[in-house]
């Protein structure tokens, strides 16, 4: 049998949750409630971002309690986040840019990894090394819906996972494109939500989003 390649468990993943939540935690102690609620709101698919000190633990925390989580790390700016993110045992990764030295080291390795990209010419650079399926950031401020629509043309077979600026009100609208097969936002998980523990509300927004 031949073992899936890089970009078929991507494509894998993609198809579990076209909604992925983008995930700051602060106290590590909020992660395990917080993957439960969004789980049992029908989101599988979590990445827990690099922007704070507890992001590796709270990840760790949530692919031992939470098994129908699937646990990505984001945030990934160096070739050292990546390869720790494999070593901890997450099932994909993303970054919100990627420097030539960040490709080349998913390049060679096994993770399934979304470079951000914001304009043709850094869709050029993850492609070539085969990336074909990328996250476009900050896809609001970097064109929107247009820009994408734009870049099917001279990239039809990239795909595209736009996080920045998608919201409940318009992440219906982003993936009605053809080349989009999954956004990513943070407003599924306020800071101020997280903060209250307020997690039957942060599963009723997950529930929502599921039903785009």
């Amino acid at each position: 049998m031949t073992t899936p390649s890089r970009e078929e468990r991507l494509s894998g993943l993609l198809r579990l949750a076209k909604i992925i939540p983008v995930i700051t935690i602060e106290e590590v102690e909020h992660a395990v409630p917080l993957a439960r609620a969004l789980v049992g709101g029908g989101l599988r698919l979590l990445e827990i971002t690099l922007r704070t000190p507890a992001g590796f633990a709270a990840a760790e925390a949530i692919m031992r309690a939470v098994p129908d989580a699937v646990v990505g790390i984001g945030t990934v700016l160096t070739p050292a986040d990546l390869a720790r993110a494999a070593a901890i045992g997450a099932q994909f990764a993303l970054s919100p840019g990627a420097t030539p030295e960040l490709l080349d080291a998913a390049a060679a390795g096994d993770l399934p990894f979304m470079p951000g990209v914001a304009t043709a010419s850094e869709l050029m650079q993850a492609m070539v090394r085969g990336f074909g399926t990328v996250k476009f950031f900050p896809a609001a401020t970097m064109g929107g819906i247009p820009a994408l629509r734009a870049l099917g043309g001279p990239f039809p077979s990239a795909r595209f996972c736009p996080t920045g600026g998608v919201g409940a009100s318009n992440a219906a609208e982003w993936l009605a494109v053809p080349n989009v097969v999954a956004v990513g936002g943070s407003w599924l998980t306020p800071a101020s939500d997280l903060r209250a523990r307020n997690w039957e509300v942060i599963e009723e927004y997950a529930r929502q989003a599921s039903a785009l």
